[in-house]
């Protein structure tokens, strides 16, 4: 008898307790093989950390990993509640290719119809950006950016072989700046945006299931 190997495991990962909560809070349903929620905190070293740390378990060796979460809009006319998806990331260490992007913005446009969602470059920071430097991150031909997805795809794919997606709801914009990352709390949109995004990323991972090695 031929025995099938276990499929991989998925890892998806945020940074922001909110994001944690909204994403854990979703529709679990579906899932092609084991879901880990990782919260790697803010920022790219921490995404680094976390993601080195996470992928060096055995059961997570081959997992296929989506950064997710809140991003900064860098192009005009985005609005809050908008999802990213990006074609790939980037930072000063290094660009990664994503895998699956029409898949992705396939199936997000179903589950969440009447949404935009905007497909390019996601670049990565070490700080919050605002003013004229998203106009410079702008012109480098991003359409979104954001603290650890960059790393968190870097660190994944530095670790081994395996599919990797970043996918993000827009927060903020050149229009409508937030003050704090906690002003989220207030009820936008985007909160039930990221809450929604999980079918997504489960059919995502089951048309690019990597067998164990």
């Amino acid at each position: 008898m031929n025995v099938q190997p276990a499929p991989a495991p998925l890892l998806i990962a945020c940074a922001l307790g909110i994001e944690h909560l909204a994403l854990r809070s979703g529709d679990r349903g579906g899932a092609g093989g084991p879901v880990t929620f990782v919260r790697t905190g803010m920022g790219p070293r921490a995404a680094q950390r976390s993601l080195t740390r996470h992928l060096a378990r055995p059961a997570l060796t081959d997992a296929a990993v989506v950064a997710t979460g809140f991003c900064a809009g860098l192009a005009p006319g985005m609005r809050p509640g908008d999802l990213v998806v990006a074609e790939e990331t980037r930072d000063p260490h290094g660009t990664v290719r994503c895998v699956g992007t029409e898949l992705l913005v396939k199936e997000l446009a179903r589950l969440l119809p009447g949404r935009t969602v905007h497909t390019g470059p996601l670049t990565g920071s070490d700080h919050v950006v605002r003013g004229p430097e998203r106009s410079a991150l702008r012109a480098t031909g991003a359409i979104a950016v954001d603290m650890e997805s960059a790393a968190t795809l870097l660190s994944a794919v530095t670790a081994g072989e395996r599919p990797v997606a970043a996918v993000r709801v827009v927060v903020d914009t050149p229009e409508h700046e937030l003050v704090r990352i906690g002003t989220v709390r207030g009820g936008i949109s985007a909160v039930r945006v990221l809450r929604s995004v999980l079918p997504a990323y489960f059919e995502w991972h089951r048309s690019l299931l990597l067998p164990r090695r």
